[in-house]
């Protein structure tokens, strides 16, 4: 939810912001749901105050004034009963309207309508030289017997993979390597639950805008989460945290699943776009005075994983037509992929300012001072992705594998993953 004191006082912060993204939400509807409703809350008070002060004064009366005192109780509870009807079916409305509502924007996030409005911020490293023409990460991976799409597709559909022999590995080594930088950084590694409430899909911005995009269990009325950052940022919903002890910061490893509801025909096959994969999130829960140099530190550990993994990159600024409704700044680091010849998203980074916060009821108190939270989070390593890096960029002309000099402590000594 919005600040709502704020959209009172300047709705068109909000309808600027609305235009910025390209939604299409029509703010008078809330200004007119917000004084219906406020209007009705007053009236159904001022009929409860009644009532109340009726049940004091009832006792006390004889005959017929207190016959007549109860009929006009009887007509305050019919009225009564039907404000309040009214008022249910507003509050629905209201949730429903302004729950659609993006945070604001952050001022360094650029204006554009769609990803051609991204701005490349920084670039690391010098894109890999061949002597060779470069493949791509399926023909790589099916080569060398470490990527099985044909038998997952035959069990699942597509969009499902099968990860076999020193890919399995690597994705372990790959989570060995990135918890340790983590940990030492003063993160707490945790393994969520996968499964979450409505509440937490919703508190964390994702629910009702993407609601097409995860799978939900009907009989038990959970969802499967996209990402950790769903159970990370719920982890600490409905709870006042002592400012002494920000900022949290928390990491963690889970599989997640989405359904890709719209991209149709879009980087089918391969490990780019799966309905199931595994990831590791960092998580920021943050005091707002300090929460975007907070915001900047995430980058930067970030870029210390990958920078570690060798990959030339490029960290692009996302416009405010291609950032997350709970976003109001947000990174993409985009490593360059010499099988396909182009940069492709492995993680992205955002700061969500006070927006999850408000929705989670999640705040800070200092002596007599309390706020809402800040939240952000980033990718740490979007396994599939990572892989499908390192098997790109890693390549010999003879089409193995080089594994990188970080991982091989956590290979059990494989330096190369070559063909049987």
């Amino acid at each position: 939810m919005i600040n709502l004191e704020l959209f009172r006082k300047n709705p068109q912060i909000f309808k600027s912001e609305i235009e910025k993204r390209g939604l299409k939400i029509d703010i008078t509807i809330g200004l007119e749901l917000d004084k219906k409703r406020r209007d009705l809350i007053f009236k159904i008070e001022q009929l409860r105050y009644e009532k109340n002060l009726a049940s004091k004064v009832i006792p006390e009366l004889k005959g017929e004034e207190k016959n007549k005192k109860i009929d006009q109780m009887k007509k305050v509870n019919e009225d009564l009963q039907e404000m309040e009807t009214e008022l249910a079916d507003i509050e629905k409305e209201f949730f429903n309207h302004f729950s659609m509502y993006p945070n604001l924007s952050h001022e360094s996030t650029p204006v554009g309508k769609d990803e051609s409005g991204n701005v490349a911020q920084s670039y690391y490293g010098s894109k890999p030289v061949f002597d060779f023409e470069p493949k791509g990460h399926i023909n790589l991976g099916v080569s060398l017997d470490i990527l099985d799409e044909k038998r997952a597709t035959k069990i699942s559909g597509s969009r499902f993979v099968f990860l076999k022999n020193e890919a399995v590995l690597m994705e372990f080594a790959l989570v060995q390597y990135v918890l340790g930088i983590l940990v030492r950084k003063g993160f707490v590694p945790l393994i969520p639950p996968v499964l979450v409430k409505e509440m937490a899909m919703y508190g964390t911005g994702f629910f009702p805008v993407e609601k097409t995009q995860y799978y939900k269990t009907d009989l038990d009325d959970l969802f499967l989460i996209g990402t950790s950052e769903v159970p990370l940022c719920a982890y600490h919903g409905n709870e006042l945290l002592d400012v002494g002890l920000l900022p949290l910061k928390y990491t963690a490893f889970s599989t997640c699943f989405r359904r890709e509801a719209g991209s149709y025909g879009k980087d089918l096959g391969g490990l780019f776009r799966v309905h199931q994969f595994d990831k590791i999130e960092m998580f920021i829960f943050a005091h707002p005075e300090h929460s975007w140099e907070e915001y900047e530190k995430l980058r930067e550990t970030l870029e210390e994983i990958m920078q570690g993994l060798g990959f030339h990159y490029r960290i692009v600024n996302m416009c405010t037509g291609d950032i997350g409704t709970p976003n109001a700044k947000k990174y993409d680091l985009e490593a360059w992929l010499p099988g396909q010849k182009k940069y492709r998203e492995l993680a992205s980074c955002s700061h969500d300012t006070d927006f999850q916060a408000r929705r989670l009821n999640i705040k800070y108190k200092g002596g007599k001072k309390k706020g809402l939270i800040h939240t952000m989070n980033s990718t740490a390593c979007a396994i599939g992705r990572t892989l499908m890096a390192i098997w790109e960029n890693y390549q010999d002309s003879e089409g193995n594998i080089r594994v990188p000099e970080v991982l091989i402590p956590y290979m059990g000594g494989i330096k190369k993953i070559s063909k049987k």
